[in-house]
């Protein structure tokens, strides 16, 4: 006799999909032009998948469906920061594609479905899972970035990311296969244990690992694997880079959990020393060259680049705090960088792109509440305190000293690292507060847009103030 399968762990996933059908299919007979309507149940999708999984939190972890997939603290807590993320990205979104006549329908679809993706990743609990989430979100991605089809640099920056994250793609994939050939298994605990029972494979096993790091690296942009990463954000229309460098970074730290740390634990030492390399190589390109960039949306991309590097110290930490470190940096990050972004679009309007740092001069004259906005969130990505953006650093730097395993000139140079990277964003301050401004064109947004910016701006300071807020979060999910 069948059994009907309990589904409640995927109540958030079956319920974004039949959203996602939703907005296909009322799309077609939408008749308004801004798309109202699709934007509106895009929008009760993404509201509703937190309302889901708030409900789960509190719960004992959960691996159902034959082992493929995993309800835990740490999905939840992810998967509600994927969904406010894009949110606000949809709010950020709206008046932008409006002016540009982006693809709208299409548009709000595949926000929904990468989110799907997203949140599926975070759930994998098997290399099946976790292939299945990366490509529903990556494959959205890729035709988020070539939407905007009069763009030149929107279309040639749609084919590098698709060439580049197909290459990714087939480097974890093959990792994979090389562990499954050796192991015979695809689910993350029979993985772990069979290691853990033949130490004398090792070597072998590491070979599979160097494929899924390097995969892993490509997806976050991480040095040498970021070639990518400044094209894209540049050519992407600005409302997909806020996506794209923020909900897949989520994303991204869920799936090195898994893949890493609960399924490779017993290669811990060989990937910590590829993740230290990684880190180095990004703290240092990122930061340093960054302070040559003109281009706001490039000084962001190499800005996301250090700042991976800064994520992957809690993670090379290798203890509970080190991974709840990392955790609480990559959610503060996808707050603050979609701020950042959310800026940049404020400043756009129809056939003007604010992209050049120049674009921002004088804007204390011109709008001094969204300057102290701005002036918020570059103080929390230099990780200024008391902003939020410190408390992250300061947490990955701590987990580094507390794990007492020789990696004390690793924190010593992310500290460096920092001073160096402060240098980047007090230049955009200095543009903002003491040029003047070379456009005197009034700005305008819609008041969901004004509030959107408040609010996010404010949470710098906000929950700089009162970290606990969420690393407390982040740490009961590694308890």
């Amino acid at each position: 006799m069948f059994e009907t399968p309990d589904l409640a762990p995927l109540a958030t996933e079956i319920f974004m999909l039949i959203m996602a059908c939703v907005v296909l299919v009322t799309d077609l007979f939408v008749t308004d032009k801004e798309h109202k309507l699709t934007y509106w149940l895009s929008q009760l999708a993404l509201l509703g998948g937190i309302y889901l999984t708030v409900g789960q939190l509190g719960g004992e972890s959960i691996v159902a469906y034959a082992g493929t997939f995993v309800l835990d603290d740490m999905a939840i807590m992810l998967k509600i920061a994927i969904f406010a993320v894009g949110f606000l990205v949809l709010v950020y979104s709206k008046p932008y594609i409006n002016d540009r006549e982006i693809l709208r329908g299409e548009y709000y679809m595949l926000i929904i479905f990468a989110t799907l993706g997203a949140s599926i990743l975070v759930s994998a609990h098997s290399f099946l899972t976790i292939y299945l989430g990366l490509e529903l979100m990556s494959l959205s991605s890729y035709a988020l970035v070539a939407c905007h089809r009069d763009s030149r640099l929107a279309s040639e920056a749609a084919i590098k990311y698709f060439v580049m994250g197909a290459m990714a793609s087939g480097f974890l994939l093959y990792g994979m296969s090389l562990v499954y050939g050796m192991t015979g298994s695809v689910n993350i605990d029979e993985i772990a244990n069979v290691i853990s029972e033949s130490p004398e494979n090792n070597l072998l096993y590491a070979l599979g690992l160097v494929f899924i790091v390097c995969g892993l690296a490509f997806k976050i942009g991480a040095v040498p694997f970021h070639m990518w990463l400044p094209d894209v954000y540049q050519g992407a229309p600005t409302s997909v880079t806020a996506f794209i460098g923020s909900v897949p970074k989520i994303a991204a730290f869920g799936m090195i959990m898994r893949l890493l740390v609960q399924a490779l634990p017993e290669l811990q030492s060989h990937w910590v020393m590829m993740l230290i390399i990684l880190s180095v190589l990004s703290m240092g390109l990122g930061n340093i060259t960054a302070i040559a960039q003109s281009n706001t949306k490039r000084l962001l991309a190499y800005s996301a680049i250090a700042h991976m590097g800064y994520f992957l110290l809690g993670i090379i930490a290798g203890t509970n705090e080190g991974y709840s470190a990392s955790m609480f940096y990559i959610l503060i990050y996808a707050l603050t960088t979609i701020a950042g972004f959310g800026m940049i679009i404020f400043m756009s309007r129809a056939g003007y792109e604010c992209d050049n740092l120049d674009d921002f001069k004088g804007l204390w004259q011109r709008s001094p509440w969204f300057a102290l906005m701005m002036l918020m969130t570059i103080m929390s990505m230099a990780g200024v305190p008391p902003f939020i953006g410190f408390w992250p650093k300061l947490q990955v730097i701590l987990a580094l000293i507390h794990a007492d395993n020789g990696l004390m000139w690793l924190a010593v140079l992310a500290m460096v690292y920092s001073i160096i990277g402060a240098f980047v964003y007090l230049r955009i301050a200095k543009v903002i507060f003491f040029d003047k401004p070379e456009n005197e064109t009034p700005l305008k947004a819609d008041m969901e847009m004004k509030v959107a910016l408040s609010i996010n701006g404010l949470a710098m300071i906000g929950l700089g103030l009162f970290p606990g807020l969420i690393l407390s979060y982040c740490i009961q999910a590694f308890a």
